[in-house]
């Protein structure tokens, strides 16, 4: 994960119902969050990784085994 100097950080505010502001707050009971933004800052970034390391698994192939798949079908004939 990257950082971003404190000096350059800009916060916006979003708003999520209270219930579910209650649930957090009972969730981050003990974890040493001091806030339900830090908290929910922290679930975000957890998220949005696990999202993009599965997008990156996704990929049929990465670049090195597409090359090797492209010379073989060379080798073999099959494109030029």
């Amino acid at each position: 994960m990257f950082s971003i100097p404190e000096e350059e950080l800009k916060y916006t505010t979003v708003s999520i119902p209270r219930p579910l502001a209650d649930k957090i707050k009972e969730r981050m009971k003990g974890t040493g969050f001091s806030s339900v933004s830090s908290y929910v800052t922290y679930v975000l970034r957890q998220v949005l990784s696990s999202i993009e390391e599965d997008e990156r698994k996704k990929q049929a192939f990465t670049k090195e085994e597409e090359e090797k798949v492209k010379q073989r079908l060379r080798d073999l004939g099959y494109i030029d």
